[in-house]
């Protein structure tokens, strides 16, 4: 799973958060800001400068620090998300999401809510792993990305959840594929076809899905059951009749059940 360049997805999420936050008129230019008592303003801005050097692990401590000093003020509000943006930056995405339901659970009507979803989203969706470890986090990412999609479906924030729904769902099809084919080529057809069916029924437009035809037909031919593979070739020429998979299911049938190479076809 490809990672999200990190500066481009900065500059957007920094200006939809500023959309909705003044910038701090306090700090009047001081560079060493120490956590001490400190005016909520002069907080708010000095840490909105070291974000932008883009010490991003630093300026995540000084707006907890402004939320910590203030927690009833507005800039409060306003803290919690840079954090949970700031830590995102910074790669530390347990804690953005920690920043943002915090963010949900003491503001759930907010305008901003739908930027909070969209950072748990996101935060679980960067930490997709390769097909060949767990997919426990990409379930999480794809369940995050439905409930934006849910709650805000006319936000900028949903369009782009939905892309990324399409790459989590074709990713856990990759999963159940890898598994398919190992079980598969341990001749444990029984096994196999329970997974390259998942593909079939839950994940059937995702790019998997034409392969996952194939695999059944080998591995009902491979069971002797002639029948079940015949069926699954003549889906898979129904859906995808110029695929390599159907070619090479066509002609799997067309040797080993000769008589029936017209239902594949």
């Amino acid at each position: 799973m490809s990672r999200i360049n990190r500066s481009a997805i900065a500059s957007l999420l920094v200006l939809a958060v500023l959309s909705g936050c003044a910038s701090g008129r306090g700090g009047k230019g001081k560079k060493d800001q120490r956590y001490i008592a400190q005016d909520v303003e002069t907080l708010y801005t000095a840490a909105k400068q070291t974000l932008d050097r883009r010490q991003y692990r630093l300026a995540a401590a000084q707006f907890d620090e402004v939320e910590r000093q203030h927690p009833y003020s507005v800039w409060a509000r306003r803290a919690q998300l840079m954090s949970s943006f700031s830590y995102f930056v910074s790669g530390e995405y347990a804690e953005s999401i920690s920043a943002s339901q915090r963010f949900l659970s003491l503001h759930p009507g907010s305008r901003e809510a739908p930027y909070a979803y969209y950072m748990v989203a996101l935060s679980y969706y960067n930490q997709i792993m390769a097909v060949g470890k767990d997919q426990k986090i990409t379930q999480q990412a794809l369940d995050a990305l439905g409930e934006l999609v849910r709650r805000y479906p006319n936000t900028d924030f949903a369009a782009d959840a939905r892309l990324k729904i399409d790459l989590a769902r074709d990713h856990l099809a990759g999963k159940e594929m890898d598994i398919g084919r190992f079980y598969q080529h341990q001749g444990l057809y029984l096994a196999a076809i329970t997974r390259f069916r998942t593909v079939i029924d839950k994940y059937d437009t995702t790019s998997h899905a034409p392969e996952a035809l194939h695999r059944l037909v080998e591995s009902y031919l491979a069971m002797g059951i002639p029948e079940e593979a015949v069926k699954s070739a003549a889906v898979l020429g129904n859906n995808y009749p110029g695929s390599k998979w159907y070619d090479r299911s066509y002609k799997l049938v067309a040797r080993w059940v000769p008589d029936a190479q017209k239902k594949a076809s």
